[in-house]
């Protein structure tokens, strides 16, 4: 037997053993999270995208992450405290759609928010345009599951959902029992009846709004939110023409929040070696009359 080659081939298996032991031991990066998210995501990832880390530093090692709907600054004080330091937030984290920070530098409220994320050395992952590109749409999927609409869905097109003509005002009052809505706005006769429902999760400008709204059979465009001189108007003057149509408008966290829940379901589907879980946005509206 040729011991040379013998203590070779053991040297060469103990390296080996070491460097697999080295890279379990080693911390996952915020990069590596993304890097999974970007292969798992299952569509090409765009050049031009909000999709990116708003605060913190890629190469940070990740303890856990938190997805939410909205990263607020109740949301990552609530993640810091149960230990993770990564955020993946659907919405923006600064105020605008594209975290725009140049007008803010000198404003309180946002050097307060950014100075808690970097003591604490956090990294906020903004997740909006391949979750909805996904297909299907990671949103729709949450939402859909959350309302309970999965036998629901029209077999023709997967963003109409079909019903056994429900009143308007029993079918609002269950979407807000099923999302926790403390605050929903419905524009509609109460007692007309839903046979046929277009979903828009989030926001709806003008323009896909009256498309939807005007599609023939449907009865209700459910949203997260609108511009009431828009779409809400538009609306109001349908309905006085002697159409039957009804808005929904849910509030655009509740309407897209089921969404990110699934996200920490779905990313735990690869991402093992640290704790994945959801943190709900806190609903930004109230009632006066009733506790929230």
């Amino acid at each position: 037997m040729d011991t040379n080659s013998s203590r070779r081939t053991f040297l060469l298996a103990g390296a080996g053993l070491a460097a697999a032991r080295i890279s379990a031991g080693a911390a996952l990066t915020a990069r590596q999270v993304i890097d999974r998210v970007k292969s798992n995501v299952g569509i090409p990832w765009r050049a031009q995208t909000v999709d990116n880390i708003i605060a913190g530093s890629e190469e940070t090692p990740v303890n856990g992450i938190a997805t939410t709907m909205m990263a607020t600054l109740d949301v990552v004080q609530r993640a810091a405290a149960a230990g993770r330091n990564m955020v993946i937030t659907h919405e923006p984290t600064f105020y605008s759609h594209q975290d725009t920070t140049a007008t803010l530098k000198n404003d309180a409220t946002y050097q307060f928010k950014l100075d808690f994320l970097n003591k604490h050395e956090m990294v906020v992952f903004h997740f909006h345009d391949h979750w909805h590109a996904r297909r299907p749409d990671g949103i729709a999927t949450g939402m859909v599951r959350e309302l309970g609409w999965e036998k629901n869905v029209d077999p023709q097109n997967a963003r109409q959902f079909l019903f056994d003509a429900i009143p308007l005002g029993r079918f609002a009052k269950d979407m807000q029992s099923r999302l926790k809505i403390g605050v929903m706005r419905v524009v509609g006769d109460p007692a007309m009846p839903v046979s046929r429902v277009a979903a828009s999760w989030g926001n709806v400008s003008l323009n896909p709004g009256i498309p939807l709204l005007s599609q023939p059979g449907v009865d209700v465009l459910v949203m997260g939110e609108t511009h009431e001189w828009e779409l809400v108007e538009y609306a109001q003057d349908m309905i006085a023409s002697g159409k039957k149509r009804a808005l929904i408008i849910l509030g655009h966290v509740v309407s897209e929040q089921a969404g990110m829940k699934y996200c920490a379901e779905w990313l735990k589907t690869f991402i093992t070696e640290v704790p994945v879980e959801f943190i709900a946005a806190a609903e930004p509206y109230w009632e006066p009359g009733k506790t929230r």
